[in-house]
């Protein structure tokens, strides 16, 4: 697994620059847009605190999750369908859980190298209440390979990128919008608050606003890790079986 993770570590050596303005930018335009530009009408913040600080947890978590998106989505499917990368490893000898354990483990990579961008930005604005607020670095890498793993599994089963656009607009759109990130899980209907609960993002959010706040940790902040932990599993288990029918003949 290690040769594996070395090997997209020495491609992203070559490419890192593409999205070192991205990771560091786009986490400061929205703070200032969303945080200070829509916080602005929010009078009195949420439960007491301003609209940026409550805010920042969930971005945080979006952004770990988006990151884990786009690692595990369009370069899974052209090492299968295009660049065959995954065939040239499955010939030397590597086991399918090293293919498929090395490319997590770098999409995790790209996970905390965001999210440490972001929670360094959040510092300077001030909007980080605790030194527990480097327990985000964890949540998030748990928080992202929750959905890299079962999303991993999918674009193993795809043959056209077509079917990653669905599940962008379908699935990844609407759990950035109805995860408790902007607004409070409590404002949505019974319904859909039920439906955004089974989500491992809400989770994620969640946790990581326990951290950054300063808030107490209880007995269900341990039973959402629990919860992200199986998403993990479940997503490992399905990424296994579909990397084994494709690599091995």
């Amino acid at each position: 697994m290690t040769h594996v993770f070395e090997y997209h570590l020495v491609n992203y050596r070559r490419t890192w620059r593409s999205s070192a303005l991205s990771t560091l930018l786009l986490p400061l335009l929205t703070m200032v847009g969303f945080g200070l530009g829509v916080g602005g009408y929010v009078e009195g913040g949420i439960d007491g605190v301003p609209y940026l600080d409550w805010m920042v947890p969930g971005l945080i978590a979006s952004t770990a999750m988006q990151a884990a998106i786009g690692e595990s989505t369009w370069p899974v499917l052209s090492y299968f369908e295009w660049l065959k990368v995954y065939f040239a490893q499955a010939a030397a000898p590597l086991r399918v859980a090293d293919i498929l354990g090395g490319h997590l483990a770098f999409m995790m990579f790209r996970v905390l190298l965001s999210v440490t961008a972001f929670l360094l930005i959040a510092a300077l604005f001030g909007t980080l209440h605790s030194v527990w607020a480097l327990a985000v670095l964890p949540i998030s890498v748990l928080t992202g390979l929750a959905v890299a793993a079962p999303v991993t599994a999918y674009s193993a089963s795809v043959s056209s990128d077509s079917y990653l656009a669905i599940l962008v607009r379908f699935a990844v759109l609407p759990m950035s919008l109805f995860s408790g990130v902007f607004f409070p899980l409590d404002s949505l209907h019974p319904v859909l608050r039920a439906v955004a609960w089974t989500l491992p993002l809400s989770h994620g959010v969640d946790l990581s606003r326990t951290a950054t706040l300063g808030l107490g940790v209880g007995w269900a902040d341990l039973g959402q890790v629990l919860y992200l932990l199986l998403w993990c599993a479940a997503g490992w288990f399905l990424a296994l079986r579909r990397f084994g029918r494709r690599l091995v003949v």
